[in-house]
């Protein structure tokens, strides 16, 4: 992990800016800028980290 999406560690909890019916989500790893996040009301998706912004909301 390195650069802007270095942030995002397992643990770090993130919304997806483009869809906020989503709720929250938990990032579950990070590998190669493909985020898996787990999210309140979508489950779990993987996120082109080249391609999405995620918003940070906190570290647990």
């Amino acid at each position: 992990m390195s650069g802007r999406n270095a942030i995002f560690e397992p643990g770090t909890l993130v919304r997806h800016p483009e869809q906020p019916d989503w709720g929250l989500g938990q990032v579950q790893s990070n590998i190669s800028n493909r985020i898996t996040v787990n999210f309140e009301h979508q489950g779990k998706k993987v996120i082109d980290a080249d391609q999405i912004n995620l918003v940070f909301v906190s570290q647990t």
